[in-house]
């Protein structure tokens, strides 16, 4: 190499070393001065999009789950009518510090963005939010829970990671993957199906939705929310994967084959001269409270029916499970946020097993009676403004789904009343 030469090589050398060096500094110290920002003010975090990026990306690789999902109560967190119209009942008092209440378990990464409450506000408020509320990386960026809150607090990790109950992951380019055990376990799902989050206008001595669940027979046999909320089956997790066990995304509960299962219901009937008895065993399969009693308007009908001559009906009885809840005024609302105790509470508990006996006249002039006990999710009740006000509102009407019946058992027997 000539003198030339070799001097030109050498100060290149020195110049590309010292930028490295300079450049390291620099590197470390924004990283350091960075991460200090990131935590303290909002303008050094990520855009929103880009920490929680849409479902309809995970879509492109996780087809059956992105399908699930989008058929399931989750996808529709901030969607629904009966939440906005709700939320905007709350608005209209919440204290200004408190307004992101509803947001805590219907939009969680809200947690992460505070800021951007005004946002989460207004997009629900449009009627045709672009942003989830509970979708794929609101789930699936969850680390860990910090359990000394009331109800847990969900701890993110925000990056290029994705957590969740299996190992083994494919290979790819758009994330890694971690298996955590938190994601096969009850705890997970209680973040956000607890009871209300911690606020000023809501009294601590309020009951829990879920009831005892830690002492159900489920949940001691191992059996934690996800093996019947999340149900696993034979397909694969990525498109084009091999097939393995993965779990339903569709979340089966009101909506769902799950609700068959969630009682045995039977019934005997004796006829007693001019009037008859029908008693009514009813067991609970669940783990926890039934109906979970939040929304404030959720309730289980036990309906009796009768038909007689010409199946006519000629008596009907209907039985409520629900919470109900008293306002500061002392009357009854259907408002979580309202609520300052329990009026009446005839939920049934995790498993609880109970007897409805229902008596009416026998009906005359018929050889038989045919006798129907059915028992299903009520549909929306509450306020008369309220109900007017999200029919209004839904695009469908009074055909919205929050007006629909849906049925979890029923049982029919025809009784001879031949002397």
């Amino acid at each position: 190499m000539k003198p030339v030469q070799r001097r030109k090589w050498t100060i290149r050398f020195i110049f590309v070393t010292v930028c490295m060096a300079l450049g390291l500094l620099v590197f470390n110290g924004i990283s350091h001065i960075g991460s200090v920002q990131a935590a303290d003010t909002p303008s050094a975090k990520k855009p929103l999009e880009k920490a929680f990026p849409s479902s309809e990306k995970c879509k492109r690789c996780h087809l059956r789950a992105f399908e699930e999902w989008e058929a399931s109560a989750q996808s529709r967190a901030i969607v629904t009518t009966p939440f906005r119209v709700s939320l905007d009942r709350y608005l209209s008092s919440a204290d200004p510090k408190e307004q992101g209440l509803c947001f805590r378990c219907h939009a969680p990464h809200s947690l992460e963005y505070r800021h951007e409450l005004p946002r989460f506000i207004q997009e629900v408020q449009s009627r045709d939010p672009q942003m989830d509320g509970v979708g794929c990386p609101q789930c699936h960026l969850i680390h860990s829970i910090d359990e000394k809150s009331h109800p847990p607090l969900p701890q993110f990790q925000l990056g290029t990671t994705i957590f969740g109950g299996y190992d083994k992951a494919a290979q790819n380019l758009a994330h890694q993957s971690e298996k955590i055990p938190l994601y096969r376990q009850s705890q997970f799902c209680v973040t956000c199906h607890e009871r209300m989050p911690e606020a000023s206008t809501i009294p601590n001595d309020l009951p829990d939705w879920l009831g005892p669940w830690k002492q159900s027979k489920a949940e001691a046999s191992g059996k934690p929310c996800q093996s019947c909320h999340m149900p696993e089956a034979l397909d694969e997790s990525a498109n084009g994967e091999k097939i393995r066990k993965v779990a339903n995304h569709s979340f089966p509960g009101r909506f769902g084959k799950v609700r068959a299962e969630a009682v045995q219901l039977d019934f005997t009937t004796t006829v007693k001269g001019d009037t008859s008895e029908v008693s009514v065993k009813i067991d609970s399969l669940v783990p926890h409270n039934f109906p979970l009693p939040h929304p404030g308007w959720s309730r289980l009908v036990v309906d009796l029916s009768v038909l007689g001559k010409n199946l006519k009906r000629v008596y009907n009885e209907q039985r409520f499970y629900e919470r109900v809840l008293g306002g500061a005024d002392g009357k009854q609302t259907v408002f979580d946020f309202e609520a300052k105790k329990v009026l009446k509470d005839t939920l049934m508990k995790p498993e609880e097993s109970r007897i409805e006996t229902f008596t009416f006249p026998t009906p005359k002039d018929a050889p038989s009676m045919d006798v129907i006990v059915t028992m299903t999710y009520a549909p929306l009740h509450g306020p008369r403004e309220f109900l007017a006000q999200v029919e209004q509102e839904a695009p469908l009407g009074q055909k919205d789904r929050a007006f629909q019946t849906v049925q979890i058992a029923q049982k029919k027997s025809n009784v001879s009343l031949n002397k």
